[in-house]
């Protein structure tokens, strides 16, 4: 039997229950007046997408769902990381497609998770044709990165427990990729009257795009945090959960998102990758302040620090 696939509250507050234990609570820290931060890069796998990939395999477990093959994926990122850390805590088999040329730091990561990892081709698309092989032929559970309503779910868990250290929030500000993160914290903000402030990169707008057109469509990708938010598509609970009245779609340039990672490094010692600093962004150039207590979501870290160096002239 297959568990319930259905974004709600309902949904969100299942997960919650279902990964407590699990996962590590977010800790919320002042960065200045009526501001905060949530550091979720602080999280298992140094992403948000544990909680997706907890909830996800759980879920199936709990429905008696989770097939002896286990479970598999074509992603060496961030959702790769937690599918493997996920399966290995739950004692399930974890199959991780890549391309051949894969870093390395990141095929050794996976392998430290206890995944088996198949390196095909050159590129995602043959690593992902192959994953989905593997899947019909062996029966293997296959898991998405952000486009399933247990992974945006799980994700979601995040604004309860921001709500909690934060009493009185009223803004809580996010990036978006694909839209895992945003569609679950929206869909529990909606819940508690929170507005949310949805942040993409200029050249990476798929859900601004899809905002526009009214419907998800395919975008091209060039920013500096395409290599966590560079989706071409969003999902389409995505797009549903930002068509509501309590979230604001905002975009920012490369250069913003360079300055304000640079500016968490700087005043906070804060290192996170691009993505993150995407949704620290969206402060530096709003002409007026986005809320009277707002939390910014810095989501991930898996980055090299070296960049954040200025090179002498």
């Amino acid at each position: 039997m297959e568990p319930a696939q259905q974004l709600d509250y309902a949904a969100v507050r299942a997960a919650a229950a279902r990964i407590a234990g699990g996962i590590r609570p977010v800790t919320v820290a002042p960065a200045a007046d009526g501001l905060w931060y949530a550091l979720e890069y602080l999280q298992y796998t140094g992403t948000f997408k544990a909680r997706g990939a907890r909830n996800f395999l759980a879920a199936h477990h709990e429905a008696g769902a989770l097939p002896a093959a286990g479970v598999t994926i074509a992603s060496g990122g961030n959702a790769g990381l937690a599918c493997a850390w996920s399966a290995r805590a739950l004692s399930v088999p974890a199959t991780v497609f890549l391309p051949a040329n894969a870093p390395r730091v990141k095929v050794e990561r996976l392998r430290g998770y206890g995944a088996e990892v198949r390196l095909v081709g050159d590129r995602y698309a043959e690593a992902l044709a192959a994953c989905e092989e593997f899947a019909a032929e062996s029966g293997a559970l296959s898991s998405h990165a952000y486009d399933h309503p247990l992974i945006a779910a799980g994700a979601g868990t995040l604004l309860d427990e921001i709500r909690a250290a934060l009493p009185g929030l009223d803004t809580v500000v996010v990036a978006v990729g694909g839209g895992g993160l945003f569609a679950g914290v929206a869909t529990a903000a909606r819940e508690h009257g929170v507005h949310v402030v949805a942040v993409e990169p200029e050249n990476s707008r798929a859900l601004n795009a899809a905002l526009a057109a009214g419907r998800v469509v395919d975008v091209a990708v060039d920013s500096v945090a395409a290599d966590s938010l560079g989706a071409t598509r969003v999902s389409a609970d995505a797009l549903a959960a930002a068509q509501q009245k309590n979230v604001t779609s905002v975009l920012v340039s490369d250069v913003e998102i360079t300055a304000a990672r640079r500016a968490l490094w700087e005043e906070h010692r804060i290192v996170v990758e691009a993505g993150a600093a995407t949704a620290s962004a969206a402060l530096r150039g709003a002409p007026q302040p986005l809320g009277e207590r707002v939390a910014v979501i810095l989501c991930g870290a898996n980055t090299d620090p070296g960049d954040l160096v200025i090179p002498a002239a």
